[in-house]
């Protein structure tokens, strides 16, 4: 499987997800993100009380991860006897990594500050990103941009290889589903709070180790002892059990804090600073952070080449 993967990752490393096989099928996290609107729009009812509310999305969410992986599952065995079956499985596996699409979103943003459009770099980060983007100055776009690349490349890369290497592809696209849940439903507001709760939670297990992981790989990356120390003295501070990993090593390997005060729907949040005695980011700082990335992803493929090997023997 490791080498499975490796091949795989390649493929969306080289094309990624085209436009036009988008254009006419779109893709297949937009499909489980459109099966997650079927059941929040039956079984998320506001009238309903907290408990039974909490069950319908506990419910939804089982039923979710069992049909997307359910579904792989079935296929692939299905079509075990066919020559092109390998070739199916590689683009559905390659469709579920993220590697591609994260480094072109944040090089749009850091390109847009080189080039001093601070417009169109808020259009850039707020397309990677929750919080309201319009007001960012440099350094909050910078802060942003850094931070989606740390916790995505957890989120979109390293645990989709994780849980591949560890339950095949089965496993990778149930990943994908608790991850497509958790993004879609899995919100502290008012409407989700009881119907995401346990997909939030069971998103936070599934990420527990390739977070953990992701900043490993990062500190590796950097060459930087402070990186890894940093991680384990502030993910703690974070607001997310897992995320705060990734984001408190990119910090100490670029030597910036991370994280801070943002604004959510019109109202400022007040978050722990990552690193909080170092200076802001800015688009040098993308830039440096982009490089650690892609050092961090070859430090992962070389990880998951020794783990093929081991098995092998």
């Amino acid at each position: 499987m490791p080498f499975f993967l490796l091949a795989a990752w390649g493929l969306e490393v080289m094309f990624g997800w085209p436009a036009w096989l988008y254009a006419r099928i779109r893709h297949p996290v937009v499909w489980v993100g459109a099966m997650i609107e079927q059941l929040d729009r039956l079984l998320n009812r506001p009238q309903w009380s907290h408990a039974i509310r909490y069950i319908a999305g506990m419910v939804s969410t089982l039923i979710m991860v069992a049909l997307v992986s359910g579904v792989v599952w079935a296929v692939t065995t299905l079509l075990t006897e066919h020559w092109w079956a390998v070739l199916f499985e590689l683009a559905l596996a390659a469709s579920l990594i993220a590697s591609r699409s994260l480094f072109e979103h944040v090089s749009a943003v850091a390109q847009s500050l080189c080039d001093a459009d601070i417009s169109n770099a808020r259009r850039a980060v707020a397309r990677i990103v929750g919080r309201d983007a319009t007001q960012l100055d440099e350094a909050g776009i910078a802060r942003a941009s850094l931070e989606s690349l740390a916790e995505n490349m957890s989120d979109g890369v390293v645990a989709p290889l994780f849980w591949g290497a560890c339950l095949g592809l089965p496993g990778l696209a149930a990943y994908k589903a608790i991850n497509t849940l958790d993004s879609m439903i899995g919100h502290r507001s008012d409407r989700y709070a009881a119907f995401g709760g346990f997909a939030a939670r069971l998103d936070d297990v599934a990420n527990l180790i390739p977070a953990r992981l992701t900043a490993l790989l990062i500190a590796a990356a950097s060459l930087r002892a402070s990186s890894f120390r940093i991680a384990l003295r502030d993910a703690s501070a974070h607001r997310s059990p897992n995320a705060g990993w990734p984001e408190s090593a990119m910090a100490g390997a670029l030597n910036v804090r991370l994280s801070g005060p943002r604004a959510y729907g019109g109202q400022t949040q007040v978050y722990s600073w990552l690193n909080a005695t170092r200076s802001d980011p800015d688009q040098a700082s993308i830039r440096n952070g982009l490089d650690l990335y892609c050092r961090a992803l070859i430090l992962g493929a070389i990880l998951l080449l020794v783990i093929g090997v081991l098995v092998m023997l």
